[in-house]
Protein backbone atom coordinates (compact mmCIF):
# COMPACT_ATOMS: atom_id res chain seq x y z
CA UNK A 1 0.00 0.00 0.00
CA UNK A 2 2.82 2.36 0.92
CA UNK A 3 4.65 1.78 -2.34
CA UNK A 4 1.46 2.36 -4.35
CA UNK A 5 0.78 5.67 -2.61
CA UNK A 6 4.35 6.81 -3.01
CA UNK A 7 4.37 5.93 -6.71
CA UNK A 8 1.13 7.90 -7.24
CA UNK A 9 2.50 10.90 -5.38
CA UNK A 10 5.72 10.83 -7.40
CA UNK A 11 3.82 10.59 -10.69
CA UNK A 12 1.47 13.45 -9.73
CA UNK A 13 4.23 15.73 -8.58
CA UNK A 14 6.34 14.87 -11.60
CA UNK A 15 3.45 15.82 -13.87
CA UNK A 16 3.36 19.22 -12.23
CA UNK A 17 7.09 19.74 -12.44
CA UNK A 18 7.33 18.69 -16.09
CA UNK A 19 5.40 21.80 -17.13
CA UNK A 20 7.58 24.85 -17.56
CA UNK A 21 6.72 27.26 -14.77
CA UNK A 22 7.29 31.00 -14.66
CA UNK A 23 7.42 33.17 -11.59
CA UNK A 24 4.22 35.16 -11.02
CA UNK A 25 4.18 38.26 -8.81
CA UNK A 26 1.07 40.01 -7.57
CA UNK A 27 1.90 43.03 -9.77
CA UNK A 28 2.13 40.93 -12.94
CA UNK A 29 -1.07 39.10 -11.98
CA UNK A 30 -2.89 42.43 -11.57
CA UNK A 31 -1.56 43.59 -14.95
CA UNK A 32 -2.78 40.42 -16.69
CA UNK A 33 -6.18 40.75 -15.02
CA UNK A 34 -6.65 44.38 -16.03
CA UNK A 35 -5.73 43.49 -19.62
CA UNK A 36 -7.65 40.25 -20.03
CA UNK A 37 -10.44 39.82 -17.48
CA UNK A 38 -13.79 39.43 -19.26
CA UNK A 39 -15.91 41.12 -16.59
CA UNK A 40 -13.69 44.18 -16.79
CA UNK A 41 -13.89 44.21 -20.61
CA UNK A 42 -17.71 44.03 -20.49
CA UNK A 43 -17.90 46.88 -17.96
CA UNK A 44 -15.57 49.02 -20.09
CA UNK A 45 -17.83 48.48 -23.11
CA UNK A 46 -20.83 49.60 -21.06
CA UNK A 47 -18.82 52.66 -20.08
CA UNK A 48 -18.29 53.43 -23.78
CA UNK A 49 -22.05 53.27 -24.35
CA UNK A 50 -22.59 55.71 -21.47
CA UNK A 51 -20.00 58.03 -23.01
CA UNK A 52 -21.80 57.90 -26.36
CA UNK A 53 -25.10 58.67 -24.65
CA UNK A 54 -23.58 61.72 -22.97
CA UNK A 55 -22.63 63.28 -26.31
CA UNK A 56 -24.31 66.51 -27.40
CA UNK A 57 -25.40 64.58 -30.51
CA UNK A 58 -27.74 62.54 -28.30
CA UNK A 59 -29.38 65.36 -26.37
CA UNK A 60 -31.53 67.35 -28.85
CA UNK A 61 -29.21 70.34 -29.02
CA UNK A 62 -28.85 70.23 -32.80
CA UNK A 63 -31.57 70.92 -35.39
CA UNK A 64 -33.48 68.24 -37.27
CA UNK A 65 -32.89 68.22 -41.02
CA UNK A 66 -35.01 66.10 -43.35
CA UNK A 67 -34.73 65.63 -47.09
CA UNK A 68 -37.38 63.83 -49.09
CA UNK A 69 -38.37 63.27 -52.70
CA UNK A 70 -41.19 61.63 -54.57
CA UNK A 71 -41.62 60.49 -58.18
CA UNK A 72 -44.92 59.14 -59.42
CA UNK A 73 -46.55 58.32 -62.72
CA UNK A 74 -50.30 58.01 -63.39
CA UNK A 75 -51.82 56.38 -66.52
CA UNK A 76 -55.60 56.62 -67.09
CA UNK A 77 -58.30 56.78 -69.72
CA UNK A 78 -60.27 60.04 -69.90
CA UNK A 79 -63.66 60.69 -71.56
CA UNK A 80 -63.96 64.26 -72.76
CA UNK A 81 -66.67 66.51 -74.24
CA UNK A 82 -65.86 70.05 -75.38
CA UNK A 83 -68.28 73.00 -75.38
CA UNK A 84 -68.32 72.79 -79.18
CA UNK A 85 -69.76 69.31 -79.01
CA UNK A 86 -66.61 67.34 -79.66
CA UNK A 87 -66.42 64.18 -77.55
CA UNK A 88 -64.20 61.14 -77.30
CA UNK A 89 -61.91 59.02 -75.18
CA UNK A 90 -58.21 59.56 -74.50
CA UNK A 91 -56.58 56.22 -73.74
CA UNK A 92 -53.40 55.82 -71.71
CA UNK A 93 -53.13 59.44 -70.70
CA UNK A 94 -49.97 59.79 -68.63
CA UNK A 95 -49.20 62.24 -65.85
CA UNK A 96 -45.70 62.40 -64.31
CA UNK A 97 -45.09 64.13 -60.96
CA UNK A 98 -41.73 64.86 -59.31
CA UNK A 99 -41.20 66.60 -56.02
CA UNK A 100 -38.45 67.30 -53.46
CA UNK A 101 -38.68 68.67 -49.94
CA UNK A 102 -36.07 70.01 -47.50
CA UNK A 103 -37.21 70.81 -43.97
CA UNK A 104 -35.36 72.15 -40.94
CA UNK A 105 -36.74 72.38 -37.41
CA UNK A 106 -35.25 73.42 -34.10
CA UNK A 107 -36.71 73.76 -30.62
CA UNK A 108 -35.63 76.96 -28.88
CA UNK A 109 -37.43 76.02 -25.69
CA UNK A 110 -37.69 72.28 -25.11
CA UNK A 111 -40.28 71.02 -22.64
CA UNK A 112 -38.33 67.78 -22.29
CA UNK A 113 -35.71 69.57 -20.19
CA UNK A 114 -32.92 69.32 -22.72
CA UNK A 115 -30.46 71.21 -20.53
CA UNK A 116 -30.95 68.95 -17.53
CA UNK A 117 -31.14 65.79 -19.62
CA UNK A 118 -27.74 66.69 -20.99
CA UNK A 119 -26.39 67.20 -17.47
CA UNK A 120 -27.97 63.91 -16.43
CA UNK A 121 -26.26 62.06 -19.28
CA UNK A 122 -22.91 63.50 -18.13
CA UNK A 123 -23.56 62.34 -14.57
CA UNK A 124 -24.59 58.90 -15.82
CA UNK A 125 -21.29 58.70 -17.69
CA UNK A 126 -19.44 59.73 -14.54
CA UNK A 127 -21.38 57.10 -12.59
CA UNK A 128 -20.46 54.53 -15.22
CA UNK A 129 -16.77 55.36 -14.64
CA UNK A 130 -17.22 54.65 -10.94
CA UNK A 131 -19.10 51.42 -11.66
CA UNK A 132 -16.21 50.24 -13.83
CA UNK A 133 -13.85 51.14 -11.00
CA UNK A 134 -15.97 49.14 -8.55
CA UNK A 135 -15.93 46.09 -10.83
CA UNK A 136 -12.15 46.40 -11.16
CA UNK A 137 -11.83 46.68 -7.37
CA UNK A 138 -13.97 43.59 -6.81
CA UNK A 139 -12.04 41.68 -9.47
CA UNK A 140 -8.67 42.63 -8.00
CA UNK A 141 -9.87 41.65 -4.52
CA UNK A 142 -10.97 38.30 -5.95
CA UNK A 143 -7.57 38.02 -7.64
CA UNK A 144 -5.82 38.74 -4.34
CA UNK A 145 -7.85 36.13 -2.50
CA UNK A 146 -7.09 33.41 -5.04
CA UNK A 147 -3.47 34.52 -5.55
CA UNK A 148 -2.63 34.28 -1.87
CA UNK A 149 -4.56 31.03 -1.58
CA UNK A 150 -2.22 29.68 -4.26
CA UNK A 151 0.66 31.06 -2.19
CA UNK A 152 -0.64 29.39 0.95
CA UNK A 153 -1.09 26.07 -0.81
CA UNK A 154 2.39 26.37 -2.32
CA UNK A 155 3.84 26.84 1.16
CA UNK A 156 1.66 24.02 2.43
CA UNK A 157 2.90 21.65 -0.25
CA UNK A 158 6.54 22.45 0.58
CA UNK A 159 5.86 21.98 4.30
CA UNK A 160 4.13 18.65 3.67
CA UNK A 161 6.95 17.51 1.36
CA UNK A 162 9.42 18.21 4.14
CA UNK A 163 7.23 16.35 6.64
CA UNK A 164 7.06 13.38 4.27
CA UNK A 165 10.85 13.33 3.95
CA UNK A 166 11.19 13.27 7.75
CA UNK A 167 8.70 10.39 7.97
CA UNK A 168 10.49 8.49 5.22
CA UNK A 169 13.82 8.89 7.05
CA UNK A 170 12.22 7.62 10.27
CA UNK A 171 10.70 4.66 8.42
CA UNK A 172 14.03 3.73 6.84
CA UNK A 173 15.68 4.01 10.25
CA UNK A 174 13.10 1.67 11.77
CA UNK A 175 13.64 -0.84 8.98
CA UNK A 176 17.38 -0.93 9.78
CA UNK A 177 16.71 -1.20 13.50
CA UNK A 178 14.29 -4.08 12.84
CA UNK A 179 16.87 -5.88 10.72
CA UNK A 180 19.38 -5.68 13.57
CA UNK A 181 16.80 -6.63 16.17
CA UNK A 182 16.81 -3.21 17.86
CA UNK A 183 13.05 -2.64 17.49
CA UNK A 184 9.87 -4.57 16.90
CA UNK A 185 7.60 -4.85 13.86
CA UNK A 186 4.98 -2.57 15.45
CA UNK A 187 7.40 0.37 15.34
CA UNK A 188 8.03 -0.32 11.65
CA UNK A 189 4.31 -0.50 10.90
CA UNK A 190 3.63 2.75 12.79
CA UNK A 191 6.37 4.50 10.80
CA UNK A 192 4.91 3.14 7.55
CA UNK A 193 1.44 4.40 8.46
CA UNK A 194 2.87 7.85 9.10
CA UNK A 195 4.56 7.81 5.68
CA UNK A 196 1.28 6.85 4.04
CA UNK A 197 -0.60 9.56 5.95
CA UNK A 198 1.90 12.24 4.98
CA UNK A 199 1.85 11.04 1.35
CA UNK A 200 -1.93 11.32 1.18
CA UNK A 201 -1.86 14.80 2.77
CA UNK A 202 0.72 15.91 0.22
CA UNK A 203 -1.35 14.49 -2.62
CA UNK A 204 -4.49 16.29 -1.44
CA UNK A 205 -2.61 19.55 -1.03
CA UNK A 206 -1.07 19.27 -4.51
CA UNK A 207 -4.51 18.71 -6.03
CA UNK A 208 -5.91 21.75 -4.22
CA UNK A 209 -2.95 23.80 -5.46
CA UNK A 210 -3.56 22.69 -9.03
CA UNK A 211 -7.24 23.66 -8.79
CA UNK A 212 -6.44 27.02 -7.20
CA UNK A 213 -4.06 27.81 -10.05
CA UNK A 214 -6.86 27.12 -12.53
CA UNK A 215 -9.07 29.55 -10.58
CA UNK A 216 -6.33 32.17 -10.80
CA UNK A 217 -5.86 31.57 -14.53
CA UNK A 218 -9.60 32.02 -15.02
CA UNK A 219 -9.52 35.44 -13.36
CA UNK A 220 -6.52 36.50 -15.47
CA UNK A 221 -8.21 34.97 -18.56
CA UNK A 222 -5.18 32.95 -19.62
CA UNK A 223 -4.80 29.27 -20.50
CA UNK A 224 -6.38 27.33 -17.62
CA UNK A 225 -3.51 24.86 -17.55
CA UNK A 226 -0.77 27.49 -17.44
CA UNK A 227 1.67 26.73 -14.63
CA UNK A 228 3.61 29.24 -12.56
CA UNK A 229 5.43 29.67 -9.29
CA UNK A 230 4.05 32.16 -6.78
CA UNK A 231 6.43 34.66 -5.25
CA UNK A 232 5.58 34.03 -1.58
CA UNK A 233 7.47 37.06 -0.25
CA UNK A 234 4.90 39.37 1.35
CA UNK A 235 5.29 42.94 2.51
CA UNK A 236 2.71 44.74 4.63
CA UNK A 237 1.78 48.40 4.81
CA UNK A 238 3.15 50.26 7.79
CA UNK A 239 0.99 51.18 10.75
CA UNK A 240 1.08 54.86 9.78
CA UNK A 241 -0.05 54.07 6.24
CA UNK A 242 -2.92 51.95 7.53
CA UNK A 243 -4.00 54.69 9.93
CA UNK A 244 -3.92 57.36 7.19
CA UNK A 245 -5.95 55.21 4.82
CA UNK A 246 -8.44 54.48 7.58
CA UNK A 247 -8.97 58.18 8.34
CA UNK A 248 -9.82 58.95 4.68
CA UNK A 249 -11.45 55.64 3.74
CA UNK A 250 -15.07 56.74 4.01
CA UNK A 251 -14.50 59.58 1.53
CA UNK A 252 -12.84 57.39 -1.09
CA UNK A 253 -15.18 54.41 -1.01
CA UNK A 254 -16.34 53.75 -4.55
CA UNK A 255 -19.78 52.43 -3.61
CA UNK A 256 -20.51 55.61 -1.66
CA UNK A 257 -19.32 57.76 -4.58
CA UNK A 258 -21.77 55.89 -6.83
CA UNK A 259 -24.61 56.56 -4.39
CA UNK A 260 -23.69 60.24 -4.36
CA UNK A 261 -24.05 60.25 -8.14
CA UNK A 262 -27.52 58.75 -7.71
CA UNK A 263 -28.41 61.72 -5.48
CA UNK A 264 -27.26 64.19 -8.16
CA UNK A 265 -29.17 62.29 -10.86
CA UNK A 266 -32.37 62.22 -8.79
CA UNK A 267 -32.12 66.02 -8.34
CA UNK A 268 -31.78 66.42 -12.10
CA UNK A 269 -34.79 64.14 -12.64
CA UNK A 270 -36.77 66.48 -10.41
CA UNK A 271 -35.77 69.48 -12.52
CA UNK A 272 -36.57 67.61 -15.74
CA UNK A 273 -40.05 66.84 -14.45
CA UNK A 274 -40.67 70.49 -13.56
CA UNK A 275 -39.45 71.54 -17.00
CA UNK A 276 -42.22 69.47 -18.60
CA UNK A 277 -44.75 72.07 -17.41
CA UNK A 278 -43.26 74.64 -19.80
CA UNK A 279 -44.29 75.07 -23.45
CA UNK A 280 -42.19 74.02 -26.42
CA UNK A 281 -41.15 76.81 -28.76
CA UNK A 282 -39.70 75.85 -32.12
CA UNK A 283 -38.60 77.23 -35.45
CA UNK A 284 -39.17 75.49 -38.76
CA UNK A 285 -38.31 76.10 -42.37
CA UNK A 286 -39.22 74.23 -45.55
CA UNK A 287 -38.12 74.40 -49.15
CA UNK A 288 -40.21 72.50 -51.72
CA UNK A 289 -39.98 71.84 -55.46
CA UNK A 290 -42.59 70.18 -57.68
CA UNK A 291 -42.81 69.33 -61.38
CA UNK A 292 -45.85 67.92 -63.18
CA UNK A 293 -45.93 66.74 -66.84
CA UNK A 294 -49.30 65.85 -68.41
CA UNK A 295 -49.67 64.47 -71.99
CA UNK A 296 -53.42 65.28 -72.06
CA UNK A 297 -53.77 67.68 -75.03
CA UNK A 298 -56.90 69.18 -73.47
CA UNK A 299 -55.24 69.93 -70.13
CA UNK A 300 -54.89 73.60 -69.16
CA UNK A 301 -51.21 72.99 -68.41
CA UNK A 302 -49.13 70.26 -69.97
CA UNK A 303 -46.17 71.04 -67.72
CA UNK A 304 -45.91 72.95 -64.52
CA UNK A 305 -43.00 73.62 -62.15
CA UNK A 306 -43.31 75.19 -58.74
CA UNK A 307 -40.92 75.81 -55.84
CA UNK A 308 -40.99 77.86 -52.72
CA UNK A 309 -39.77 78.43 -49.20
CA UNK A 310 -41.79 78.60 -46.02
CA UNK A 311 -40.84 79.37 -42.41
CA UNK A 312 -42.71 79.43 -39.19
CA UNK A 313 -42.77 79.47 -35.43
CA UNK A 314 -44.65 76.80 -33.55
CA UNK A 315 -45.68 76.70 -29.92
CA UNK A 316 -46.93 73.59 -28.16
CA UNK A 317 -48.07 73.57 -24.56
CA UNK A 318 -49.47 70.48 -22.91
CA UNK A 319 -51.68 72.07 -20.28
CA UNK A 320 -53.23 68.86 -19.00
CA UNK A 321 -52.50 65.21 -19.84
CA UNK A 322 -54.77 63.39 -17.48
CA UNK A 323 -52.62 64.11 -14.38
CA UNK A 324 -49.57 62.18 -15.58
CA UNK A 325 -47.28 65.15 -14.97
CA UNK A 326 -48.58 65.56 -11.43
CA UNK A 327 -47.91 61.91 -10.62
CA UNK A 328 -44.48 62.05 -12.26
CA UNK A 329 -43.58 65.10 -10.17
CA UNK A 330 -44.67 63.39 -6.96
CA UNK A 331 -42.71 60.24 -7.81
CA UNK A 332 -39.51 62.13 -8.60
CA UNK A 333 -39.82 63.89 -5.24
CA UNK A 334 -40.09 60.52 -3.49
CA UNK A 335 -37.16 59.13 -5.49
CA UNK A 336 -35.14 62.19 -4.52
CA UNK A 337 -35.89 61.56 -0.85
CA UNK A 338 -35.02 57.86 -1.20
CA UNK A 339 -31.68 58.65 -2.81
CA UNK A 340 -30.79 60.87 0.17
CA UNK A 341 -31.89 58.18 2.61
CA UNK A 342 -29.94 55.54 0.69
CA UNK A 343 -26.86 57.73 0.87
CA UNK A 344 -27.14 58.00 4.66
CA UNK A 345 -27.70 54.25 4.99
CA UNK A 346 -24.71 53.51 2.74
CA UNK A 347 -22.52 55.86 4.77
CA UNK A 348 -23.40 53.96 7.95
CA UNK A 349 -22.84 50.57 6.29
CA UNK A 350 -19.48 51.57 4.86
CA UNK A 351 -18.36 53.15 8.13
CA UNK A 352 -19.12 49.86 9.87
CA UNK A 353 -17.40 47.80 7.16
CA UNK A 354 -14.35 50.07 7.22
CA UNK A 355 -13.97 49.86 10.99
CA UNK A 356 -14.49 46.09 10.95
CA UNK A 357 -11.95 45.67 8.14
CA UNK A 358 -9.45 47.87 9.98
CA UNK A 359 -9.82 45.96 13.24
CA UNK A 360 -9.79 42.57 11.49
CA UNK A 361 -6.54 43.43 9.76
CA UNK A 362 -4.90 44.56 13.01
CA UNK A 363 -6.06 41.36 14.70
CA UNK A 364 -4.67 39.26 11.83
CA UNK A 365 -1.31 41.02 12.08
CA UNK A 366 -1.25 40.21 15.82
CA UNK A 367 -2.19 36.58 15.17
CA UNK A 368 0.59 36.36 12.59
CA UNK A 369 3.14 37.54 15.16
CA UNK A 370 1.84 35.04 17.72
CA UNK A 371 2.06 32.24 15.17
CA UNK A 372 5.64 33.25 14.35
CA UNK A 373 6.59 32.91 18.01
CA UNK A 374 4.66 29.64 18.29
CA UNK A 375 6.51 28.29 15.24
CA UNK A 376 9.87 29.18 16.74
CA UNK A 377 8.96 27.37 19.98
CA UNK A 378 7.80 24.24 18.16
CA UNK A 379 10.86 24.25 15.89
CA UNK A 380 13.20 24.34 18.90
CA UNK A 381 11.19 21.59 20.59
CA UNK A 382 11.32 19.43 17.45
CA UNK A 383 15.09 19.85 17.04
CA UNK A 384 15.64 18.78 20.67
CA UNK A 385 13.38 15.76 20.25
CA UNK A 386 15.14 14.88 16.99
CA UNK A 387 18.53 14.78 18.70
CA UNK A 388 17.14 12.74 21.58
CA UNK A 389 15.34 10.43 19.15
CA UNK A 390 18.60 9.70 17.32
CA UNK A 391 20.19 8.46 20.56
CA UNK A 392 17.09 6.52 21.63
CA UNK A 393 15.95 8.82 24.48
CA UNK A 394 12.60 9.65 22.83
CA UNK A 395 10.04 7.14 21.61
CA UNK A 396 8.59 7.15 18.10
CA UNK A 397 5.26 8.33 19.46
CA UNK A 398 6.83 11.31 21.23
CA UNK A 399 8.89 12.15 18.15
CA UNK A 400 5.82 11.95 15.89
CA UNK A 401 3.94 14.24 18.27
CA UNK A 402 6.75 16.78 18.11
CA UNK A 403 6.81 16.47 14.32
CA UNK A 404 3.04 17.05 14.05
CA UNK A 405 3.25 20.02 16.43
CA UNK A 406 5.92 21.55 14.18
CA UNK A 407 3.90 20.75 11.06
CA UNK A 408 0.74 22.38 12.46
CA UNK A 409 2.74 25.41 13.63
CA UNK A 410 4.26 25.85 10.16
CA UNK A 411 0.85 25.55 8.49
CA UNK A 412 -0.74 27.95 10.99
CA UNK A 413 2.02 30.49 10.51
CA UNK A 414 1.68 30.31 6.73
CA UNK A 415 -2.11 30.59 6.90
CA UNK A 416 -1.90 33.57 9.27
CA UNK A 417 0.52 35.38 6.95
CA UNK A 418 -1.71 35.07 3.90
CA UNK A 419 -4.89 35.77 5.86
CA UNK A 420 -3.32 39.00 7.10
CA UNK A 421 -2.47 40.00 3.52
CA UNK A 422 -5.99 39.20 2.29
CA UNK A 423 -7.50 41.26 5.12
CA UNK A 424 -5.19 44.12 4.11
CA UNK A 425 -6.44 43.87 0.52
CA UNK A 426 -10.07 43.92 1.69
CA UNK A 427 -9.33 46.94 3.87
CA UNK A 428 -7.81 48.72 0.86
CA UNK A 429 -10.83 47.81 -1.26
CA UNK A 430 -13.26 49.31 1.27
CA UNK A 431 -11.03 52.40 1.45
CA UNK A 432 -11.00 52.83 -2.34
CA UNK A 433 -7.22 52.36 -2.47
CA UNK A 434 -6.76 48.87 -3.87
CA UNK A 435 -6.34 49.94 -7.51
CA UNK A 436 -3.88 52.77 -6.87
CA UNK A 437 -1.76 50.57 -4.59
CA UNK A 438 -1.33 47.67 -6.97
CA UNK A 439 -2.04 48.96 -10.47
Amino acid sequence: MKNLINIFVVIFLSTINLVAQNDLTISSAVKKTLENNLDIKISENLEKIAKNNSSILNNNYLPNIQLGSDISSNIQSIEIETPSGISGTLDDTKTDNSSALLSISYNIIDASGRKYNYKKSKELFSKSNLEVKEIIENTILQLFTVFFEVGRLSDERNILKNALEISKTRYERKLLEFEYGQTNNLEVLNAEVDVNTDSINLLKSSKQLFNAKRDLNLIMNVDLESQFNINTKIEFLSGDEIATIFSNGIYNNTRLLIIEKDVIISNLDKKITKYSYLPTLGLSGTYGWNESINDNPYAFYNKSISDGFSAGINIRWDIFRGGKKIIANKNTTINQQNSELNKKKTELDITKELRNAYQTHLNNLFIMEVQNKNLETNRNNFERNLERYKIGQVSSIEFRRAQLNLLNAELSKSSAKYQAKISEAYFLKISGEIISRFK
